[in-house]
């Protein structure tokens, strides 16, 4: 299998395969919604759409965040701290981040496409596997200098090649990042901690994460292997 990094720059022209890929937060956030209870995540560039769709669709909630502060007229930010305390059965999210729904909306030429992150780690390479890819390519959403990204792109890849080698140093590699500083910073609670420990919990759920296009929307579902 033969891999290809794309960023958000330049992941229009992904094509077959595409997996983006956002840690902190929002692929790691969306996966403890669905484990919440929430039926279905509709990914969105921008937060007038987010709030369009919410006022549209009956029983929805718009998700996320902009400089990692939930907009005005949001319900939910991008903390999995936070999701980890609310009932989200049969909700519709209309999710709307800075890094992580920007690739996906981006990736137009997608064939297929999934989100990806730590926690849904291995589902997510047994869900691609089946499809017998002669080629993936990972979208890292995350800016310059941001590694906990390509951290997660690499150790995907191991798991596709069948090494099951030790996940630690990624996970440090998370913890050293960039974006994990305002976490480890007391005086911004908005960035709680303990999101780093949430989006490092390797494998935490069992279902992939794809994206369909369905009626000019993005819509996720979590589907178990």
């Amino acid at each position: 299998m033969k891999f290809h990094s794309a960023t958000l720059e330049t992941c229009q022209t992904a094509t077959g395969i595409v997996l983006v890929i956002d840690v902190l937060r929002a692929f790691s956030n969306a996966a403890y919604a669905f484990s919440r209870g929430a039926k279905e995540i509709i990914l969105v560039s921008t937060v007038e759409e987010a709030l369009t769709l919410k006022s549209q669709i009956p029983k929805s909630k718009a998700m996320g965040e902009v400089n990692g502060i939930p907009p005005e007229g949001f319900d939910f930010g991008n903390s999995p701290t936070q999701i980890m305390d609310l009932d989200l059965n049969g909700l519709t999210l209309i999710q709307r981040t800075g890094a992580g729904t920007q690739g996906a909306v981006r990736s137009k030429n997608a064939e297929i496409m999934l989100a990806a992150s730590f926690v849904v780690a291995a589902a997510t390479v047994k869900y691609v596997s089946r499809l017998n890819p002669d080629e993936v390519t990972l979208v890292i959403t995350g800016g310059e200098n941001n590694d906990e990204d390509i951290a997660c792109a690499e150790y995907l890849e191991t798991l596709f090649k069948g090494q099951n080698g030790n996940p630690n140093p990624f996970i440090k590699r998370v913890y050293d990042s960039r974006d994990a500083i305002q976490h480890l910073d007391p005086k911004q609670p908005e960035f709680p901690e303990s999101d780093l420990d949430y989006c490092t919990r390797i494998d935490e759920f069992d279902f992939a994460m794809p994206i369909s296009r369905e009626n000019n929307q993005l819509i996720m579902r979590a589907v178990n292997n």
